[in-house]
C-alpha cells in the first residue's frame, strides 16, 4: 500500500482517547563546542527529564537524511503527510493563517519588508524586524496598487511579514523567490517556470516597481522581497485520514494557516504559553487531538542566541505539569526541525522527539535531549510516521490484516 492514509483511513477507530503534539519550532541544537552539550542539553528542565523516564524517545528526520526542511515540510511531515508529496508554498500557509480565503484563481505570496540602500542593494532581509505598528500601515499603502487584469490584495501579517494575493484567470504558482537570501546583492527578479507562472511573475513586477517607488522614503522598510509563491493545492483533512477531530493552538499565522490546510480547527489564544495552556483546558472535551506550537526557541536558534534557546526551552518546561495533569492518553513533544544558535539557520539534523504514553515502552531516561533520544527506543525515523505512533499508542488503530 503506497499511501500511508489509504491504511489509517482502513484501520482508524475512535475510543474517546486524547493526544496532545506539543511542538517547540527548531527544537534540535548543536553544542557550541565538541563534546559539549546542545541547548535542550543546557536547559534545566526537571519536567521534561521525568516525562522522559516514562517515555519511549527517538531522534524525528523531517524530510530525509542531509535535507534541511522549512517549517512547512517540516509540520506536514509531524502531521503524517509526507512533505515530498505535499509541497506548499509559504505563502498560502501565511494567508490561510491570517484568515483569508483563499481561491482557485488566486495566488499567494510571503513578503518580507527589507532595508535597500542608495545602490539598491539589501542591507537587512527583515527591515531591522520592524513591529507591527509600523508594518501595518506600510500594509495599508501597498494595497492601493493596481495591476491591470490582476486583482492584488495586500494584508499584514505579523512585524515586517506581510501576504500579497494576485488574483486572476490563468495565474500560475511556480515562481522563484525574489529574496536573494544574503545581503550585500539587489533582490532579484520574480521568474516564473511555465506559461502561467509567467503571467504572474509579470504581475508581480508590476507589483514590486509600484511598491519600490511607494515604500522609496519607508526605511528601514523602503522595500520587500517575495517568497513562497503557490496556489493552494488539494490536500486531504486530518479528520478524513485520522478519524481524530483536532483542535490548533499556535500563536504565529502560519502556523495557524498550516492547521488550516489539514481542516484542523483554529483555537484562538493569546500570546503565551500559559495562555495556550488555558486555551487547551477548556477545549479539553470537545477534541480528540490538540496541536500546540511554540515559536520561540526556532527564533532564538536563528538569531544565534544560544542562551536564550536554553531559557526557552526553560519555559516550555514550565508549562509541561499543566498539560500533563489533563492526563492525555498520548504525549509528543518534538520540533518541526533543528534550528543549532550555532548555524543561526535551520539544519537537517535529527529531532529529539519524546512519546509519552501508558503503552509505551519506557526508556526510563534521565534526560530529555539529543544524547538520550539517539539510544531512545523509537530510534531514527521518518517524522511522517509519527502519526502512526501517536495513533497506535492511543489505541486509535485496528489490526491490519487476519
Amino acid at each position: 500500500m503506497s499511501d500511508i492514509h489509504e491504511l489509517t483511513r482502513q484501520l482508524q477507530k475512535s475510543n474517546g482517547s486524547k493526544i496532545v503534539m506539543l511542538v517547540a519550532d527548531g527544537l534540535g541544537g548543536l553544542p557550541l563546542e565538541p563534546g559539549g552539550k546542545t541547548e535542550l542539553e543546557t536547559a534545566k528542565t526537571p519536567n521534561l527529564d521525568k516525562l522522559a523516564a516514562r517515555s519511549s524517545l527517538g531522534l524525528s528526520t523531517p524530510v530525509l537524511p542531509g535535507i534541511t526542511p522549512g517549517s512547512g515540510p517540516g509540520h506536514l511531515g509531524l502531521f503524517g503527510y509526507d512533505p515530498l508529496k505535499y509541497q506548499i508554498g509559504r505563502g498560502v500557509l501565511e494567508a490561510l493563517g491570517i484568515d483569508f480565503d483563499l481561491g482557485p484563481n488566486d495566488v499567494a505570496i510571503r513578503g518580507n519588508f527589507c532595508t535597500l540602500d542608495a545602490a539598491g542593494n539589501i542591507t537587512d532581509r527583515r527591515a531591522g524586524r520592524i513591529d507591527s505598528d509600523r508594518a501595518a500601515p506600510l500594509c495599508e499603502k501597498l494595497n492601493k496598487i493596481k495591476v491591470p487584469g490582476v486583482e492584488v490584495f495586500v494584508r499584514h501579517v505579523k512585524e515586517y511579514r506581510l501576504v500579497i494575493v494576485l488574483r486572476g484567470e490563468g495565474l500560475g504558482g511556480n515562481v522563484d523567490d525574489t529574496d536573494p537570501q544574503k545581503t550585500g546583492v539587489a533582490p532579484l527578479d520574480p521568474v516564473g517556470k511555465d506559461a502561467a507562472s509567467k503571467k504572474t511573475a509579470e504581475a508581480a513586477s508590476s507589483f514590486l516597481k509600484q511598491a519600490r517607488e511607494i515604500l522609496k522614503n519607508d526605511a528601514p522598510a523602503n522595500f520587500l522581497t517575495l517568497r513562497g509563491i503557490d496556489k493552494k493545492p488539494t490536500i486531504p483533512t486530518f479528520q478524513e485520514v485520522y478519524g481524530t477531530k483536532a483542535g490548533a493552538i499556535a500563536v504565529y499565522p502560519m502556523y495557524r494557516g498550516l492547521a488550516r490546510l489539514v481542516a484542523m480547527d483554529i483555537l484562538d489564544a493569546g500570546q503565551t504559553l500559559a495562555d495556550q495552556c488555558t486555551r487547551l483546558e477548556a477545549a479539553w472535551n470537545d477534541y480528540d487531538f490538540f496541536f500546540m506550537h511554540f515559536k520561540y526557541t526556532d527564533k532564538c536558534g536563528e538569531d544565534g542566541d544560544f542562551n536564550k534557546k536554553a531559557k526557552m526551552i526553560e519555559d516550555l518546561d514550565a508549562v509541561i505539569p499543566r498539560i500533563t495533569a489533563l492526563k492525555p492518553d498520548v504525549l509528543i513533544v518534538t520540533g518541526d526541525h533543528s534550528t543549532p544558535a550555532k548555524m543561526q539557520a535551520h539544519s537537517w539534523h535529527p529531532v529529539p522527539t519524546l512519546l509519552a504514553s501508558d503503552l509505551a515502552r519506557f526508556d526510563k531516561a534521565d534526560k530529555f535531549g539529543e544524547a538520550a533520544c539517539r539510544t531512545g527506543s523509537l530510534g531514527n525515523f521518518e517524522a511522517k510516521h509519527l502519526m502512526l505512533l501517536a495513533l497506535a499508542h492511543a489505541g486509535r488503530l485496528e489490526k491490519y490484516g487476519a
